[in-house]
């Protein structure tokens, strides 16, 4: 009777276990925030034809899917404003899943290379804010340096609630990013993270994208490779981005662009169809914010600057994108990593809190060249978003050069005249162009009134010298 008994167990668990179980990609797992007001899109996996419901706390709609010949489901929710805690139940013919203290907010997504990567143990002196970083109400998804040769549909990754400890591991700038948009709008705040030091933006564009763009393609061609990073097109995007691009985002943030100095020309170009390919597999115009590179001692000649140039031209071209200058905030212009991390988070934040959510009162554009007006021998800059007034820390303004037409460009005088600045030298009676901060390791002393740096230009389009540095 025994044996017979045992026979009825192993028959049954086979019974089972023959069929596909319904299972979900881990971006859906307990503790995860879902994008507040929206319809968002569900999925997993399941047997061909079987029925699979889905089931949100929130309400008491219940939405059905079935596998197709793929074994793949997918269905679309209607989600809340923000809160919860909630549920959300799938079941499957054979098997439930029940995905527990689950947020309604805002989610963004937190990528680039080594400076949105960086945290707490890579020596950031944040001491307090890890000791006050327990917030439930903060989720973060951290995905983990991964790469391919094709589109991937998952990851090796989970949800976890925002601790002290958690906060350590999470990337810093992220986390900042976060925290204000928390406390400012008061909803829970989904944070996904997927970032990979040293990585060229070309890793993170989908191949089709390089491969069918001549310029884009010999660009790449140019990229070394490394034995720390890929450095071939879509590696990276397609193990770290391609298996979240269905899950609705609030929009992204970027800090990037260190590792394609080399290759600056083509720059604008690539960050540009980057961020289309972005918006086309989300179906979506995301609201796109990125960090300007900090000045730095590179080992060529101005390639910083032109590199700064190009996202500012991608930022001035490319609709819903904003960038946030970062010159006045580096603590060692030898170090590629600047540790500022939290003052970057929240620039960063104050962007998305005035441009995509309509805060006002909120500094969150840096002054930026508008037109330049020869005045006799002195040029007056006018600026975009300088406000009322700009100002100087310190007595005379830094990093202003004049030329004419030898193009050869001397330090300039300057002064102040409410928002324009007039810029001369006394030896150039005919003066045609100025640079400001147009260098690798400029650091101008040149803000708005609200306090954000002005960002750098220059106002001609003539060659600019990458040669090596001399020691």
């Amino acid at each position: 009777m025994k044996k017979i008994f045992l026979l009825s167990v192993v028959s049954i668990v086979c019974s089972v276990t023959c069929f596909a179980t319904v299972y979900l990609p881990a971006i859906f797992s307990d503790h995860m925030v879902l994008q507040q007001n929206s319809t968002v899109k569900i999925w997993g996996w399941s047997e061909v034809e079987e029925k699979v419901s889905i089931k949100p706390s929130w309400d008491t709609t219940t939405y059905y899917a079935a596998g197709n010949s793929l074994a793949k489901w997918e269905t679309m929710i209607k989600t809340p404003k923000a809160g919860g805690v909630y549920t959300i139940t799938v079941k499957g013919s054979y098997n439930e899943i029940v995905i527990q203290d689950v947020l309604i907010g805002e989610v963004w997504l937190a990528s680039g290379q080594s400076n949105m990567e960086m945290t707490v143990y890579w020596g950031l002196k944040y001491d307090e804010e890890v000791k006050n970083a327990t917030n439930t109400s903060i989720r973060f998804f951290h995905i983990p340096k991964s790469s391919a040769t094709a589109p991937q549909e998952d990851v090796r990754a989970k949800w976890v609630v925002c601790s002290p400890e958690a906060m350590k591991g999470f990337s810093a700038v992220a986390y900042f990013f976060g925290r204000k948009l928390n406390e400012q709008l008061n909803v829970p705040v989904g944070l996904i993270a997927a970032a990979w030091g040293g990585t060229p933006a070309e890793v993170w564009t989908p191949e089709d994208v390089v491969k069918n763009n001549q310029v884009l393609n010999e660009a790449a061609a140019k990229i070394q490779p490394s034995k720390w990073w890929p450095n071939l097109p879509a590696y990276t995007y397609n193990a770290m981005i391609a298996p979240v691009t269905g899950f609705k985002i609030a929009g992204a943030i970027w800090y990037q662009g260190e590792s394609n100095t080399g290759t600056a020309a083509t720059y604008q170009q690539l960050l540009t169809a980057m961020i289309g390919s972005w918006r086309q597999k989300w179906n979506t115009e995301l609201p796109f914010y990125f960090v300007q590179i900090a000045p730095f001692a590179y080992n060529d000649s101005n390639v910083c600057a032109l590199l700064r140039e190009a996202q500012t031209k991608t930022a001035a071209s490319v609709n819903n994108t904003g960038m946030v200058v970062t010159s006045d905030l580096v603590d060692n212009i030898n170090d590629i990593h600047p540790k500022l991390k939290k003052e970057v988070g929240e620039r960063l934040a104050n962007y998305a809190l005035a441009d995509a959510y309509g805060k006002t009162g909120v500094a969150y554009k840096s002054p930026a060249y508008k037109n330049m007006q020869v005045e006799k021998n002195k040029i007056r800059i006018a600026f975009n978003d300088a406000g009322k007034n700009l100002m100087l820390k310190g007595k005379e303004a830094t990093n202003f050069f004049i030329a004419g037409d030898d193009k050869n460009f001397l330090p300039a005088k300057t002064k102040i005249e409410g928002n324009t600045i007039l810029v001369w030298n006394e030896t150039i009676k005919q003066p045609v162009a100025v640079r400001f901060g147009f260098s690798n390791r400029a650091m101008p002393n040149l803000f708005s009134s609200e306090g954000l740096p002005v960002n750098l230009f220059r106002t001609d389009d003539w060659p600019v010298d990458t040669s090596p540095v001399k020691k």
